[in-house]
């Protein structure tokens, strides 16, 4: 599972020579290669049983939609990211100007210097807005002044930092069973650093008495003893039909015998347990571990956002990959099945739908990190995924049947590591796919020739067979690396226009996996022996992999070691629109300038449009603008959804690594962004939330 790694950005691009760089700020529509297709493409693992609605289901609910309000992190429940708003056009968004900054005082201190990558998007609901901070700290905002209503600080300690602190959102559930004006008749509920969930009022910031322990629920009951950093939640939890389900991140890397990837329901009022999905042992685990036990261990885990369907009451789980990525020979049997899967299960029972996996055997990395989005499409109840391959999958939502064409990639290189375990097959999606062609030596780059001859050198020293090269002792490429295509700030759908929006990344990994007696001589150890820092180096640098032969050493955007450029020609990051009903890609640009960027680290200050390594996602409005932050320039934009041209931008003095959202007071029509920065993409950390609308 890796979620939030980029190649190190501060050295990311350039100065004047970036212009040299052959096609790097085109604009010009890419058509991907379509891969051989295999007549027994799908790969859907379905529930024996065709009914869908949940057994003993509580009724679903009126759902919330985005237009005034944005009552969830996806926008609304269907994840779309879209607002009907249009009040801010194309042609007097020039005019965009700051209405309001907010300052949430969470920056770090002591042991969390260097661990702060917020992530945070708020929701709007009535007149507030309601955020939590990278420590977890929930704050109630003013939606039209910015002004501070309450907030309530459950105190997590900085060794529950894993990678980064992180919190992305929260969520927003109203109690049909109590009157307006009740304690904790609406409530906010986050997940936390800690492994707690955590449920307020959200008039007074007040913790809900009737929800767990006052206001809290202990998410490390049946983990296992307890390691602080080694199981974190950091994404909003799905409230469907009164239930809270989360999953957890499980820190990568370290061992075999890592917590649980187990996803769980609460009752939204109680805070009690409903059910557990313990995907190698469900039945068993359905109401718990038993007495003296835990969830199986080293499972796969959903450490981004779920997907909520209160209407079909079901809800759709991106999985990642086991601890151990990349290595599987001593995988179980249901860690085959369901790693790098979408999961569809009953939300009020945890019981299986149905399983689409997008890679078989997976030793890439490759979890699924977006948020999948809720629509209708060909008359059907759908669900579109978009994985970090830079495949765009159309399912039914009812059954997993792909509603887009799927395809097979065969006689995939299979290399001297494990070859019986490699798949010779994998799935792709020939419906829409951001991948570009394979790395040549032509395609290496550097800020100088002498650069650019030692990545020559490197490129021909590794073993790189094409896309699915499989981990070797030898250096190998990877590529697209574990954060290319689309991760965690999902795409956008305008469902009038029938757009997808989805920014990505384009860039590759340069790893070895390394001999378990080099390993341990090397002092590479887990994070249960050595406590939160563990031994290696950001997701994959020097990573232990106990339990398994080898550990794993990861140069993420292949960074080359004389100027910390990377070794590949940009761009490195983009943006596209897609026509959701034939596929074709409407137009594809980077995304992302040079500003602040450069050789050793140093900012060119130059604007060129090189296209940056980006986190995060957008929003759209029914006047046809996209708002984003994500890439490194530290600017927020907003872009003609239908030519990709940036019409208007703000500079912030930091990262805006977050998803924006959308939504309107007395009238007036606000943009706002919680950028907050980045320590993986070095760009600076802050904690201003930043709101904008038209003089």
């Amino acid at each position: 599972m890796t979620q939030l790694s980029s190649p190190n950005l501060s050295a990311l691009a350039l100065c004047a020579a970036l212009a040299a760089a052959p096609g790097f700020a085109q604009e010009t529509p890419f058509s991907p290669e379509q891969a051989p297709a295999s007549p027994d493409a799908p790969v859907i693992a379905p529930d024996d049983t065709d009914d869908t609605e949940a057994s003993n289901a509580a009724p679903p609910v009126a759902i919330a939609q985005t237009g005034a309000d944005w009552p969830a992190w996806g926008g609304d429940e269907k994840a779309q990211r879209y607002s009907p708003l249009e009040q801010i056009t194309p042609e007097n968004v020039g005019s965009l100007e700051r209405a309001w900054v907010f300052h949430t005082g969470d920056l770090p201190s002591g042991s969390a210097s260097g661990k702060y990558s917020p992530e945070n998007t708020p929701v709007k609901v009535g007149d507030d807005l309601l955020m939590c901070t990278a420590m977890n700290i929930l704050i109630s905002i003013d939606a039209k002044t910015g002004e501070e209503n309450w907030r309530y600080n459950p105190e997590v300690p900085n060794e529950a930092i894993p990678y980064g602190a992180t919190c992305r959102g929260v969520s927003v559930w109203t109690d049909p069973e109590k009157a307006e004006g009740d304690a904790c008749a609406t409530r906010v509920i986050e997940a936390t650093l800690d492994a707690r969930l955590i449920a307020v009022d959200t008039q007074t910031g007040e913790p809900c008495a009737d929800f767990g322990d006052n206001g809290n629920v202990d998410l490390w009951e049946g983990i296992g003893d307890k390691v602080p950093g080694w199981y974190a939640v950091t994404a909003p939890p799905a409230i469907v039909r009164g239930v809270v389900i989360t999953g957890a991140q499980v820190k990568d890397g370290q061992a075999e015998d890592a917590p649980s990837g187990v996803v769980r329901g609460y009752d939204a009022r109680s805070g009690e347990l409903a059910w557990a999905w313990d995907l190698a042992a469900p039945d068993e685990m359905r109401n718990g571990p038993p007495e003296g036990e835990t969830y199986t261990r080293g499972t796969p885990n959903m450490w981004t956002t779920a997907t909520g369907d209160e209407e079909l009451g079901m809800v759709y789980l991106p999985l990642g990959n086991s601890s151990v990525d990349y290595y599987g020979s001593n995988r179980s049997e249901a860690e085959n099945a369901y790693a790098t899967s979408l999961v569809a299960l009953d939300a009020t029972t945890g019981e299986e739908r149905w399983t689409f996996q997008t890679v078989r055997n997976d030793v890439w990395d490759y979890d699924l990190g977006s948020q999948a989005s809720l629509l209708d499409y060909q008359g059907q109840k759908a669900i579109l995924l978009a994985s970090k391959q830079g495949d765009v999958y159309i399912l039914n939502r009812e059954t997993g049947e792909p509603i887009t064409p799927v395809g097979e990639i065969t006689d995939l290189p299979q290399g001297d590591i494990e070859p019986d375990f490699i798949a010779d097959s994998q799935p792709v999606s020939e419906f829409f796919n951001i991948r570009k062609p394979e790395l040549t030596e032509k395609d290496m780059w550097g800020f100088t020739p002498i650069d650019q001859l030692f990545c020559r050198i490197r490129f021909r020293q590794a073993r790189y067979d094409g896309y699915l090269t499989p981990p070797s002792t030898d250096w190998y490429i990877q590529y697209p690396g574990y954060n290319g295509g689309n991760d965690w700030g999902s795409v956008a759908i305008d469902p009038e226009r029938g757009l997808m929006i989805m920014n990505y990344n384009d860039v590759p990994n340069y790893n070895r996996l390394v001999p378990r007696e080099t390993a341990d001589a090397q002092g590479w150890k887990p994070i249960n022996e050595t406590g939160n820092e563990g031994s290696g180096g950001a997701e994959g640098a020097g990573d232990p992999q106990v339990g398994a032969p080898y550990g794993i050493q990861v140069n993420a955007g292949w960074q080359s070691e004389l100027t910390g450029m990377p070794c590949t020609r940009p761009p490195y990051g983009g943006i596209t629109a897609v026509d959701l009903e034939t596929g074709e890609q409407l137009w594809d640009t980077p995304i992302g300038t040079a500003r602040r960027n450069g050789p050793f680290g140093i900012p060119s200050m130059l604007p060129l449009k090189i296209g940056t390594p980006n986190n995060g996602g957008s929003a759209i409005t029914k006047s046809g603008l996209i708002f984003i932050g994500a890439a490194t320039d530290n600017l927020f934009r907003a872009i003609d959804m239908t030519t990709g041209e940036t019409l208007w931008s703000d500079v912030m003095d930091q990262g805006g690594q977050a998803n924006p959202i959308i939504y309107e007071v007395d009238g007036e029509q606000y943009v706002l962004i919680g950028p907050g920065g980045h320590h993986f993409m070095h760009t600076p950390v802050g904690d201003a939330v930043i709101a904008y609308k038209l003089p």
